[in-house]
């Protein structure tokens, strides 16, 4: 069960600056990966256990102690502990830089879900037309996607490649987790794609197995699915295999010990969820759309939810999911634990808003797709769908990738390394964020990474904006009206009851006002002295619909608006979201 904590005063900052920048900025992303706080704690060697040892002797020889540390700030991205003892996820200093932001969306349908309508190459073509570099076509798991569904699809996710060789679409499925919601499960194109999907759904899919209900077993068993996908790396049978949970808050089912059990299970494969989840288009009122909720999140409590979850959690908030878009919630609250955890955006598309086509007369039944594992192609039907709650790929979401070069497992790693921001109906061009030791260019680390730094080093954050200058697919420019920076302490011991699902220590510190902003800008906020181990994220908006967060004033002053059910226009109220970035102080 989640704990309530009093709240603590926030830090003091010194003032902030900003000045107009038209630079390309590179952001650097020095390697081994992301947060270890046992193998870079001040602690002796003596104090550490056998594995712990192990991890700081790997970092180490990595070059990321010593005289390197005395000397400033060293990245790192991509890590937990578990995944320190693995070289074959430890890049060497100075490897994989984000040199490109790649625009993606983890969670598309085609004709091959039983309640999905287009083509692959439907899907492909309108993601490349609206923006997206990368797709993951993730039909639905179930007995007959299991038997015959990975195989007929293959073929054509393979000819869609041929078709548009300037996007990367991967294959991957919805899983139904063993106890749980859905969630995206994808791997690195190669011979043996189908075969470790096809195997992944037979054995593990909670649908597939009958194990849907909420029983330790279950959890259990969705906890063997992802170490399973991790040893099929292991074994090279698959380059990379990466898995995000949808929907997470929509029925109250993802319980916060289990998300902490999957990301645990192997954070090479468990990266994170979906801050904002789909069907946005369904928040668009009755007369022109669908009249009821974004993302479908009209739900509450039922017998298999955490009982813990507040009623408010059923409902998105600015579009986003309960527990991402709550200052010092369960997000925060996995993040102040010094683990990796992302958030992503995506369509969920199944059937699209404003769209034209239908599934086709006779080829459009439960009995034909049983049969076929798909259903016939769709067809003109001579009206526009404005009941539908669904928008094309890159329409109105999109989450953004730092990789180091434009191909499938660069990609996956940007991933994994947490290089990622995520917005709506293309709020802003781009989001660069960084922290340094102050004025000390060249010492950078950026979104996913680990900033370890001399204690007591006078550290500022560096925010740079490109403002939207060209209309959305909604045909207008939208304006980026305030940034937020939300801080939090790290504490590895937070959560002892892995039901918690609050950190209190978490806290909007600062509030910019980004009104009338038409070129590109960078604010220098001072961050203080490093004293303790703490991670930076950033928020943005139109600032449209805001109101006290979740967990009150003091925490969230004006954080995004609970949706109305009904009355809940995705275009009037966008916001962006950023991965962190942590701070881990060294020394004496």
């Amino acid at each position: 069960m989640g704990h309530d904590h009093p709240h603590h005063d926030s830090h003091s900052h010194d003032h902030d600056h900003e000045h107009a920048c038209g630079e390309k900025h590179t952001p650097h992303a020095h390697e081994p990966d992301r947060l270890t706080l046992a193998a870079l704690s001040d602690a002796s060697d003596a104090d550490l256990a056998p594995a712990e040892l192990s991890r700081r002797r790997l970092l180490l020889g990595a070059g990321l102690g010593g005289a390197g540390l005395a000397a400033g700030m060293t990245g790192m991205v991509g890590v937990s502990p578990a995944m320190a003892d693995d070289d074959r996820y430890v890049e060497r200093p100075g490897s994989g830089r984000a040199r490109y932001w790649l625009a993606g969306d983890h969670h598309i349908h085609t004709q091959h879900s039983s309640d999905g309508q287009y083509r692959v190459i439907d899907q492909a073509q309108h993601a490349a037309a609206y923006g997206l570099d990368w797709l993951v076509i993730t039909d639905h798991g179930g007995a007959t996607h299991a038997r015959i569904g990975v195989d007929v699809v293959n073929p054509e996710i393979r000819e869609a490649r041929d078709e548009l060789r300037g996007t990367l679409i991967f294959q991957g499925l919805e899983w139904n987790i063993p106890a749980a919601e859905h969630g995206t499960v994808f791997v690195a194109p190669g011979r043996n794609e189908v075969a470790v999907l096809k195997q992944f759904e037979t054995d593990y899919d909670g649908s597939v197995r009958g194990a849907s209900g909420s029983t330790p077993q279950n959890e259990a068993l969705a906890v063997a699915g992802i170490q399973w996908l991790g040893q099929q790396v292991d074994r090279r049978r698959v380059d990379s295999a990466l898995f995000l949970a949808n929907h997470p808050a929509r029925n109250g089912i993802d319980s916060p010990h289990e998300i902490r059990a999957w990301r645990d299970a192997d954070p090479r494969v468990a990266i994170g969820f979906e801050g904002a989840p789909g069907h946005q288009a369904a928040g668009l009122p009755a007369g022109y759309g669908p009249g009821s909720a974004r993302g479908f999140y009209a739900n509450a409590a039922g017998p298999s939810s955490f009982a813990a979850y507040p009623p408010e959690s059923y409902r998105t908030w600015g579009g986003f999911d309960w527990m991402t878009s709550t200052v010092g919630g369960l997000w925060d609250s996995l993040l102040a634990e010094g683990k990796p955890w992302s958030i992503s955006a995506n369509s969920d598309s199944h059937v699209n808003w404003s769209d034209t086509s239908r599934r086709p007369v006779g080829q459009d039944t439960a009995d034909y797709f049983a049969a076929n594992g798909r259903y016939g192609d769709p067809e003109y039907a001579g009206r526009v769908n404005l009941t539908a709650g669904d928008f094309w790929p890159g329409f109105y979401s999109r989450t953004h990738v730092g990789a180091a070069n434009r191909s499938y497992t660069a990609v996956m790693r940007g991933m994994r390394d947490g290089r990622i921001w995520v917005d709506h109906g293309a709020l802003v061009r781009s989001v660069d964020v960084s922290i340094r030791e102050r004025g000390r260019r060249g010492t950078e680390t950026t979104l996913g990474g680990t900033a370890v730094v001399r204690r007591g080093a006078d550290l500022e954050l560096v925010v740079r904006i490109v403002p939207q200058d060209v209309p959305n697919w909604s045909q207008f420019v939208p304006r980026l009206n305030r940034v937020d920076v939300i801080r939090g302490v790290v504490d590895p011991d937070h959560a002892g009851d892995r039901d918690t699902f609050t950190a209190p220590d978490t806290r909007v510190v600062e509030q910019w006002d980004t009104s009338g902003r038409t070129g590109p800008f960078e604010i220098v906020h001072r961050l203080g002295r490093a004293d303790e181990p703490f991670y930076v994220r950033l928020r943005g908006t139109d600032g449209n619909r805001q109101q006290a967060g979740a967990l009150g004033a003091g925490i969230d002053p004006a954080g995004p608006a609970i949706d109305v059910i009904g009355a809940a226009d995705p275009w009037v109220d966008l916001w962006f979201y950023t991965n962190p970035i942590w701070v881990m102080p060294r020394g004496r």
